[in-house]
C-alpha cells in the first residue's frame, strides 16, 4: 500500500508545477471565504423556484398545508421585464461619441455604430444581456467578458467553409464560477480566477486551434494521470489530498470525461524569482498543470472582465441583490398563509371531543352516533378572527416587498388611490421609480458600456479582412449594406448605450417644458429660446433621428417646394384650358 501511494505521489509531482498549485490554492481560499454568501444564494434560489414549502427553509414548520406564495418570483420577473424594456427599448440603443472632430465624422460614426449593431444582433447580445440582468437580480452581481469567435461550417464533400459568425461576442460568467479578492479597492484592480468545466473533447478541439501546442502538452499530462485507474480511493486521499467542486473526490474526477480549467487574470508574484508579473493570464487544468502563462491579450493591458453590483457593500466587492433581504419576508408570508389554511381547516372540519361511552362512528353529514349512557360528542370550534388578521398581514408584507425591491406598483400599471391630474401622476411615478431608474442606469454605465467598448477593441485587434454590415442611410431612411475594415472602426472615443434613458425622465422633461411654455413665465422667456434648439431636444428625447425628421428649416424648404409644385400644376391646368380642342 505504501509503495502504491509513493508511486502515485511521484507521478503526480512529476506532472504538476508550483505555479498551478498556487493558483488552485488561491481559488480554494477565495471560494471558502464566500461560502456564507453561496448559502444565501442557494436559499434565495429555492424560494424563487419553489412550488411548495417542502424545498425551502419553511419545510421545518409544523403546518399541514405546504403552500408557497411566489412573491419573490413575481418581483424578480417584474424587475427583469422593466430592466430589459429600459435597457433595450428599440434597435438604436447605442451611440458613438468621438473624442475628436475627426473621430466624430459621419462616415466614421456610421461605420462603427453599424458594425457594432450588426455584431450585437448576430451574436444575440440581448439574450446575453437578459441573463446578466437575471444575475443582477438573483445574485446582486453580474460578470461578463468578451471573446472573438470565428465559427465556420466546413462541407465534408466540397471542403468549402461557410462563416456562421465571425466577430466579437459577449460571454456571461456565472457568479458561482468566478472568485477574486473581495477587499481590493476596485474590481478592476483585483486578481480574478474563472472556473470552467470542459469535456475532454472540447480540450482536444482547443489543442487543434490557437496555442494548440500548449494545450496538447497539458492534455497529454492530464491523460497520463487519468490512466492511473489501478489506484484506489484511499491511495488518492493519502497521496493527493485534493477535492474538486462537483466531484466527490480526485479519483472520481480523473475517472470522469471532464476537465476543470482555472484561468487566472491579474498581477502575479512569483515567490521563486521574487518578481512581480503584471497583467498576467495563467491557465491551469486539473489544479496542477499550467497550460500557458502570458500577458493578457488585449490593447488595454488589463483584464477584459466587467462587473456590476446591485447594492455595493462598504469594503467588500461582493454586492447585495434586491431580493437578498426579502427572503425573511417571503418566509413570513408562507408561514402566515399555511397558518391561515390550517386554521380554516380546523374551523371547517374541527376535532371532536368524545365524552363517555360512544360506539365507533363515521363523522359526516347525516351520520348517526350511538351514545351509551352519559356519553357525548362535541365539536371543538375555532375562532376565525385570526384568519382575517393573517390575510391583512400578508397583503401588507407583499406591498412592502415591492417597495423594498425598488419595483413600485406603478411600474406594473397599477395606479395609486386618489384623484390626480396627469402632471401629478407623472410626478408621483417619477418619484416612486427613482430606485429603479438609478439601478438600471448603474447596470448600463458599469457593465453594458465597458462591455461594448471591449467588444469594439476586440474587433479592432482581431479583424483581418473586410466585413459587410447593415446600417441605416440617414438621407433616404432605408437600410443599406456597408463594407468595413479595421481602419473604418479604429477611432478615439466611446460607445455609449442610451437605452436606459428611462421613459419617465423623458416624459418629465417634455411635461415640464410644455407646462412652463404655457405659463406667463414661458411667454416672457419665449423670445430668448431657440426654435432650432427645441427641435433638436425633441429629436433627441423622442428619438426621431431614425426617420430624419429634424433638419434646420426643412419645414420652410418643403413648404416652398409644395407651393411651387402647386403653382406648376395650376399653370398646367390653365394652359390646358386655353388650348383649343
Amino acid at each position: 500500500m505504501s509503495g502504491t501511494v509513493a508511486e502515485l505521489s511521484s507521478l503526480y509531482n512529476s506532472l504538476s508545477d508550483d505555479q498551478a498549485k498556487a493558483i488552485a490554492a488561491l481559488w480554494d481560499k477565495w471560494n471558502m471565504q464566500r461560502q456564507g454568501k453561496i448559502n444565501e444564494w442557494t436559499e434565495l434560489r429555492n424560494f424563487i423556484f419553489a412550488t411548495d414549502t417542502t424545498t425551502t427553509s419553511n419545510s421545518g414548520l409544523p403546518w399541514k398545508n405546504k403552500t408557497t406564495l411566489p412573491k419573490l418570483c413575481q418581483i424578480r420577473d417584474n424587475l427583469h421585464a422593466n430592466y430589459i424594456s429600459s435597457l433595450f427599448p428599440n434597435s438604436n440603443w447605442m451611440k458613438w461619441e468621438g473624442a475628436t472632430v475627426d473621430d466624430e465624422v459621419r462616415e466614421k460614426a456610421q461605420a462603427i455604430t453599424g458594425y457594432m449593431q450588426t455584431k450585437t444582433r448576430e451574436s444575440h447580445f440581448k439574450d446575453v444581456g437578459s441573463k446578466l440582468v437575471y444575475d443582477f437580480i438573483d445574485y446582486g452581481n453580474a460578470f461578463a467578458e468578451v471573446e472573438y469567435a470565428s465559427e465556420y461550417h466546413i462541407d465534408e464533400e466540397t471542403g468549402i467553409a461557410t462563416p456562421i459568425y465571425v466577430g466579437p461576442r459577449a460571454r456571461r460568467i456565472s457568479p458561482l464560477d468566478i472568485v477574486f479578492n473581495p477587499t481590493a479597492p476596485t474590481f478592476e484592480e483585483s486578481p480574478k480566477i474563472i472556473r470552467r468545466i470542459l469535456h475532454i473533447g472540447e480540450v482536444v478541439r482547443m489543442a487543434e486551434g490557437i496555442n494548440g501546442e500548449a494545450w496538447q502538452t497539458a492534455l497529454d499530462k492530464s491523460l497520463l494521470m487519468r490512466e492511473s485507474g489501478s489506484y484506489s480511493y484511499e491511495d488518492f486521499q493519502k497521496a493527493i489530498g485534493i477535492s474538486i467542486d462537483g466531484f466527490g473526490n480526485l479519483q472520481e474526477y480523473y475517472q470522469s470525461d471532464y476537465v476543470e480549467v482555472l484561468e487566472f487574470r491579474g498581477d502575479y508574484y512569483d515567490k521563486a524569482t521574487k518578481k512581480l508579473h503584471r497583467n498576467q493570464q495563467i491557465i491551469v487544468i486539473d489544479r496542477c498543470i499550467t497550460v500557458m502563462s502570458c500577458n493578457i491579450p488585449n490593447w488595454l493591458g488589463k483584464s477584459s472582465i466587467v462587473h456590476v453590483a446591485w447594492r455595493y457593500r462598504p469594503d467588500n466587492l461582493w454586492g447585495m441583490g434586491p431580493l437578498d433581504n426579502l427572503v425573511g419576508m417571503q418566509y413570513r408570508i408562507d408561514h402566515l398563509e399555511n397558518l391561515k389554511a390550517d386554521a380554516m381547516d380546523l374551523a371547517v372540519h374541527p376535532p371532536l371531543k368524545i365524552k363517555g361511552d360512544v360506539d365507533p362512528f363515521d363523522w359526516g353529514p347525516g351520520s348517526e352516533i350511538p351514545i351509551i349512557g352519559d356519553g357525548d360528542v362535541e365539536e371543538l370550534g375555532k375562532n376565525l378572527s385570526g384568519v382575517l388578521a393573517a390575510e391583512n398581514a400578508i397583503a401588507v408584507l407583499e406591498q412592502k416587498m415591492e417597495e423594498f425591491a425598488g419595483a413600485p406598483k406603478q411600474a406594473m400599471g397599477i395606479r395609486t388611490p386618489g384623484e390626480k391630474t396627469a402632471y401629478e401622476v407623472q410626478q408621483l411615478e417619477n418619484a416612486a421609480g427613482r430606485i429603479f431608474q438609478e439601478k438600471v442606469t448603474l447596470f448600463e454605465t458599469e457593465l453594458l458600456e465597458p462591455l461594448l467598448n471591449l467588444m469594439l477593441e476586440c474587433a479592432r485587434r482581431n479583424l483581418d479582412s473586410a466585413d459587410v454590415v447593415r446600417t441605416m442611410d440617414d438621407d433616404f431612411g432605408v437600410e443599406t449594406f456597408l463594407t468595413v475594415d479595421k481602419t473604418d472602426i479604429t477611432a478615439r472615443g466611446k460607445l455609449r448605450p442610451i437605452g436606459a434613458r428611462h421613459f419617465g425622465e423623458q416624459a418629465q422633461l417634455l411635461q415640464n417644458m410644455s407646462n412652463t411654455l404655457n405659463t406667463p413665465l414661458g411667454q416672457v422667456a419665449m423670445p430668448h429660446l431657440s426654435p432650432k434648439g427645441i427641435a433638436n431636444m425633441l429629436n433627441d428625447v423622442l428619438q426621431l433621428y431614425k426617420w430624419n425628421i429634424y433638419r434646420p428649416n426643412v419645414g420652410l424648404v418643403e413648404q416652398a417646394e409644395t407651393q411651387q409644385f402647386a403653382g406648376d400644376l395650376e399653370q398646367v391646368a390653365m394652359e390646358r384650358q386655353a388650348t383649343p380642342v
